[in-house]
């Protein structure tokens, strides 16, 4: 089969979504996968590379083959044989279905160390967020630039939102103000919350989407693995093997 037939399997098979509205089911723990393929198909792309096997993807990732063609197949990956995979296509796709490039906008509630950090962070523009501003009880903060993006009273924030479209609000606050200004952001209308204060969002409505981001734990991890390791040398280096006589 020619590659350009490929190709052409894969552009009936988008535009046959786009005909009836649907797209296909992708269950979370592959959707948990999806930023990876997004940025390695994204290096590729950058590499000049147009096609791809599972195995060499494999390689790339350190995810097995198996896997990689289980994964793609959710949502049509349509691999063949002796042409690999379509590398621009693949990445449209993934694109399309993380929403990079469906123009939402965010605001970042929390102007302290963490909340800078983030605005200088070139991971929205590149994933299709823009921040339209930044929010923060200090009154003395109130018109200060940064990275191009303005601080607001967070006494605004109703009115901002009212005046402007806030599909994200990213939570840099302190903890103890999460919930109450978590509460304030649904009734505006936001779409998620993207909270990075270690404070557990639950809210059971269909009109919100929450992602908890606990570095702590990520840390936490980090440090077990370490000891893991350290344990591991440890023990290589008591248990010594008998001489041969």
């Amino acid at each position: 089969m020619a590659y350009e037939e490929l190709e052409k399997q894969q552009g009936e098979y988008t535009d046959a979504h786009k005909e009836h509205g649907t797209k296909p089911y992708i269950s979370p723990a592959v959707v948990r996968r999806l930023p990876r393929y997004y940025r390695y198909l994204r290096e590729l792309l950058t590499q000049g590379i147009t096609r791809i096997s599972s195995s060499e993807l494999s390689a790339r990732m350190n995810v097995t083959a198996s896997q990689i063609r289980q994964d793609l197949n959710c949502f049509g990956g349509f691999g063949q044989q002796g042409y690999g995979y379509n590398v621009h296509y693949l990445f449209t796709c993934i694109s399309e279905i993380l929403g990079v490039g469906a123009g939402f906008h965010a605001i970042i509630i929390g102007a302290g160390d963490l909340g800078r950090a983030l605005v200088h962070l070139s991971m929205f523009e590149k994933r299709g967020v823009d921040i339209l501003g930044m929010f923060d009880s200090d009154p003395g903060l109130e018109g200060t630039p940064v990275a191009g993006v303005t601080i607001y009273s967070l006494d605004k924030l109703e009115q901002f939102c009212a005046q402007n479209q806030v599909d994200i609000a990213v939570l840099t606050l302190p903890k103890e103000d999460v919930p109450a200004v978590a509460e304030r952001l649904v009734k505006c209308g936001v779409k998620g919350l993207w909270n990075y204060m270690g404070v557990e969002l639950d809210y059971s409505r269909d009109d919100i989407v929450i992602e908890n981001v606990h570095l702590g734990d990520s840390l936490m991890i980090l440090n077990y693995e370490i000891c893991r390791n350290m344990e591991k040398k440890q023990e290589a280096a008591v248990w010594q093997p008998d001489d041969e006589e």
